[in-house]
């Protein structure tokens, strides 16, 4: 995990680690920003230090917002800002915990733990965890999240440093940024991760024996290559209602026999995963625009699996370089959203704007690929608004090398 953001020290949550300090915060409501000066000002007034005041209010804030991803667990848990960014998610953290699971792995290194989601989700399963980071402020927080866990102990300690006898297996979070004029950039080669793929990989074969890779999973960048992956573990892409959070990496026990690379999709219907097979899939072949056309998961594309999924849904592309796919059959599937097509035009300013005005489409949704074309921008341009009440959804790409735009309406879920 990176070093803590600046303002994200020690002394910041220090008074909270005192009986006053954790009784004022427990003592707070809900956090309403608009209450915050003139609850901080009373706190003061009541004999309270600035210094605990300033603490508790900022825990009260970032609990708040911790909400989303831990649910009620946030309420009694101690976050820093950056901490609360990177963290995973409660509900992914717990997929992640059924892996070492499901493998037979009875005790887990949470390597670079953080704030201690992924470790809260494998000591809820009973597992025993050693979860270890680098900065002390980081393993102050995990120890307060960790307390309701007794299988759980917080180390202060790097990767390098780890014995990798200690535990039958191994989850890792390395940190994904990397230097850039004074401040820091979010790297996709993960050979600048902190610590590299290289060195995950030598920990996962010194977890394993005969060279075969051990049980080591790890959380890499979204955006990593699959062609960046060793070939021998499976890279599983996850979104959380269309939003692309992560990619993990499985090694040994932990991956799935046979299955190279895998979309694990999580929507309101609940969690649904595509897989593709170590033998590779054909891509899907180019053709016409058909009465129905799909945008995939991002999971999907980076998972390699639009060859599949066209499969599935008897699909094309419109062009072999777009993930656009098309086909004459309606499906109703977690891997796309799926749009009923109404009229198709080659790309142009007078065109879009008279076709609008007569079918009075004033709200619209605008999505592109394969164009240079940004979405506000031309509806700045458009103006929709003046032409009606009617809705449809306008795609942006390229139809066998040519800009067009494409009219639409999203399937009904």
């Amino acid at each position: 995990m990176p070093s803590p953001a600046p303002g994200d020290d020690l002394q910041a949550i220090e008074p909270l680690l005192h009986p006053e300090g954790w009784a004022l915060l427990a003592s707070l409501p809900p956090y309403r920003e608009q209450d915050a000066l003139a609850q901080g000002a009373a706190l003061r007034q009541a004999g309270h230090s600035p210094e605990l005041v300033a603490a508790a209010l900022t825990q009260a804030r970032l609990r708040a917002s911790g909400a989303e991803k831990f649910g009620e667990f946030a309420a009694s848990m101690l976050f820093t800002a950056q901490g609360l960014e990177q963290a995973t998610r409660l509900p992914v953290a717990a997929l992640h915990a059924e892996r070492f699971q499901r493998a037979g792995v009875a005790s887990v290194a949470d390597l670079g733990c953080g704030i201690g989601g992924d470790a809260m989700a494998m000591a809820g399963l009973g597992l025993d965890v050693r979860a270890v980071d680098r900065d002390p402020l980081t393993v102050a927080v995990a120890t307060v999240n960790l307390r309701p866990f007794p299988t759980a102990g917080v180390h202060l300690g790097t990767v390098e440093e780890h014995d990798p006898s200690l535990t039958e297996g191994v989850w890792l979070d390395p940190a994904r940024r990397a230097p850039a004029r004074g401040a820091s950039r979010r790297t996709h080669d993960p050979e600048d991760y902190s610590p590299p793929l290289s060195a995950v990989l030598d920990l996962a074969r010194r977890l394993g024996t005969d060279g075969e890779l051990g049980p080591l999973g790890a959380k890499l960048g979204p955006a990593v290559e699959r062609e960046a992956l060793p070939e021998d573990a499976e890279a599983q892409w996850l979104s959380l209602h269309g939003q692309v959070l992560e990619a993990a990496l499985w090694c040994g026990p932990l991956a799935r026999a046979g299955v190279s690379s895998s979309a694990l999709v999580i929507d309101r219907g609940g969690a649904h995963r595509l897989d593709r097979g170590t033998e590779g899939l054909p891509d899907p072949e180019p053709g016409p625009l058909a009465g129905h056309l799909y945008e995939p998961d991002g999971a999907v594309i980076r998972a390699g699996l639009i060859g599949r999924l066209a499969a599935d849904l008897e699909a094309r592309t419109l062009d072999p370089t777009i993930a656009y796919l098309s086909s004459d059959r309606r499906v109703d599937t977690p891997f796309a959203r799926g749009y009923t097509v109404r009229d198709v035009m080659p790309f142009g300013i007078k065109r879009l704007v008279a076709y609008l005005r007569e079918h009075r489409l004033g709200v619209l949704e605008i999505k592109k690929r394969g164009t240079a074309v940004e979405p506000e921008e031309l509806r700045r341009k458009l103006r929709p608004r003046r032409f009606g009440d009617e809705k449809a959804t306008l795609i942006l790409t390229r139809i066998a090398g040519e800009q067009h735009v494409i009219i639409a309406s999203p399937h009904a879920v």
